[in-house]
């Protein structure tokens, strides 16, 4: 390959890992965010939020660290987890800014 093709491949990583990181910072945000909600987490939601943190800090990746694809994925399943908790700690109400589903209306027969 030639030295623009490569150029353009470099380009296109770089592009693809900075919209992957800005992914990545947004995940983690709410990941704090969720736990600041629950207060004091039991040992399962601080293995999930200690080791979702870890793992996206720490260079020892599936993927190489341009890609954030595996860290946004252990983010991602973190905070499934905690809302799960969070969720379970309200009864079951949805998270604080979110509004409750309409009520569906009945049409007349």
């Amino acid at each position: 390959m030639d030295r623009d093709t490569w150029i353009i491949i470099g380009i296109a990583v770089a592009i693809v890992g900075v919209i992957t990181l800005i992914g990545a910072i947004k995940m983690g945000k709410r990941l704090f965010v969720t736990k600041r909600m629950l207060g004091e987490l039991g040992t399962g939601g601080k293995v999930a939020f200690w080791g979702a943190l870890v793992y996206t800090i720490l260079p020892v990746d599936l993927l190489p660290d341009p890609i954030y694809l595996d860290d946004m994925g252990v983010l991602g399943l973190a905070l499934l987890y905690l809302t799960n908790l969070l969720r379970k700690r309200n009864g079951g109400k949805l998270l604080p800014g979110q509004r409750d589903k309409p009520a569906k209306q009945e049409t007349p027969r």
